[in-house]
């Protein structure tokens, strides 16, 4: 890719306590050249949380005590990462909610300040390619709760004069079992603020009403298919061809309890996906960032292990062009999408 930086960084397995791989060496050494051109935009990583509680982590160097850190992204290929600015607990009171979110920007924006040579804010898609020919992983700061914004629209402006770039309908009063006015309301300022819409947790109702509300695609961040787990946080076949139909981005975690506690489960879900959505709607979502607590698929402990994933789905038949959709050309679209739609409202607002 003419976009992408002309020496790509290598790419390796890095973590010592994979198992061996069951994949051909042929396959993962192709997958590794893959990843170099068309590397891994990963939608959902809750490192910021996790740094909050326990700042004395040092991501520059491999870090036995969370999960993520710049060596292990590099090793594993990714190019781009969604930082999620959610919380795990919920705070009772709006502004509590608010509270909460600002302190989390503000460690996700010191995190870009402290590891300039690793990582690099990014705001547009174009900054997505930037980022990554400079040798920088592209960061991007979202999603944001969207319980913070209750009659009002100004904290949503707030959030993206910060930088942010996703909100997280799930759990608001406006988008519960389907859109208020209000809510139609959010979804119109996203869309003019070329912002995305990630749809997690949303019950299929109201996910299948964002999406078709939406004018440009909206995301899921991270899931699995319900229909090979019937964890509450995975996704229907209802809401995936409700993707589908909106051009979305359903991103497939690396959480056991949603997908498996192998690395073929996890390419089942992705067969799944891709089989229902389609290629052009499916992506990556590991929800990598803790501390060692939650169980992960083996051989997907941490960042480093994409190229075995990428490597088994060779294995199983997914051509280049489907691959190098899953890893970097969805996501850069969506973004992409998600700015000409901005475009256009301006303009129309103009005329």
């Amino acid at each position: 890719m003419a976009d992408l930086q002309d020496e790509p960084h290598s790419v390796g397995i890095g973590a010592e306590d994979l198992p061996a791989p069951t994949v051909v060496a042929g396959a993962l050494d192709r997958a590794a050249v893959l990843l170099s051109v068309h590397p891994v935009a990963d939608g959902c990583n809750t490192l910021v949380w996790t740094l909050r509680q326990s700042p004395y982590h040092d991501i520059d160097t491999p870090d036995i005590g969370v999960d993520t850190d710049i060596p292990r992204l590099r090793a594993g290929g990714v190019g781009a990462q969604f930082w999620s600015l959610l919380t795990p607990r919920e705070a009772s009171e709006s502004d509590q909610v608010v509270s909460d979110t600002l302190e989390q920007i503000d460690v996700a924006l010191t995190l870009m300040r402290r590891y300039p040579d690793g990582l690099r804010l990014a705001l547009t898609a174009d900054d997505m390619v930037d980022a990554r020919n400079r040798g920088r992983i592209a960061s991007f700061l979202g999603p944001v709760p969207g319980r913070t914004l209750t009659d009002s629209l100004g904290a949503l402006r707030a959030f993206h004069a910060l930088g942010v770039r996703i909100l997280a309908p799930a759990g608001a009063p406006w988008a519960q079992e389907g859109l208020t006015a209000f809510g139609h309301e959010v979804v119109k300022e996203v869309n003019r603020l070329a912002m995305l819409l990630d749809l997690t947790g949303c019950p299929p109702v109201a996910a299948c009403q964002l999406a078709g509300a939406s004018k440009s695609p909206v995301i899921i961040s991270n899931t699995a298919a319900a229909a090979l787990n019937p964890h509450p946080g995975n996704v229907t076949d209802e809401v995936l061809l409700a993707l589908r139909a909106a051009n979305g981005l359903a991103m497939i975690t690396f959480d056991a309890a949603r997908t498996g506690d192998s690395l073929h489960a996890v390419a089942d879900h992705l067969d799944h996906v891709r089989a229902v959505a389609g290629p052009e709607c499916v992506g990556l979502g590991a929800a990598f960032g803790t501390e060692p607590r939650n169980p992960r698929p083996a051989g997907l402990t941490d960042p480093s292990g994409y190229p075995l994933l990428i490597a088994e789905l060779m294995e199983r038949g997914w051509p280049e062009s489907d691959l190098s959709l899953l890893t970097w050309g969805n996501a850069q679209r969506v973004l992409r999408d998600a700015e000409f739609t901005s475009r256009a409202a301006q303009h129309h607002r103009r005329t």
